[in-house]
């Protein structure tokens, strides 16, 4: 379970450097991956960061990888490529940032 979940974009574009590193770091275990993402910030939407995650993935090293899959041992994998990566990183991004429409008010 992330500790960082449905923080909602907003949130995450104005947490400090290192709490929004370590909330991405959550969703695919790669520091350099996630300060990337971080730098980038302000993204005006889910579908934004969503996009910049996808490209910053694909130029991670073989060897940063294989690391982040190490780190994911509970989760489903049927290979150790990008696609699933790519798959398990949206899915903890998702819940990072919680639903689009945010959370009902209570």
């Amino acid at each position: 379970m992330l500790m960082h979940q449905g923080i909602g974009l907003d949130r995450f574009n104005e947490m400090p450097r290192g709490s929004a590193v370590h909330a991405l770091y959550e969703c695919c275990c790669n520091v350099t991956w996630a300060a990337k993402l971080t730098d980038a910030r302000p993204y005006p939407d889910q579908d934004a960061l969503l996009a910049r995650a996808d490209v910053e993935l694909l130029a991670l090293s073989r060897r940063d990888v294989d690391r982040a899959f190490e780190a994911l041992v509970h989760e489903q994998v049927s290979a150790h490529d990008l696609t699933q990566l790519a798959r398990i990183t949206r899915e903890r991004l998702s819940g990072m940032l919680g639903p689009i429409e945010g959370f009902p008010e209570y």
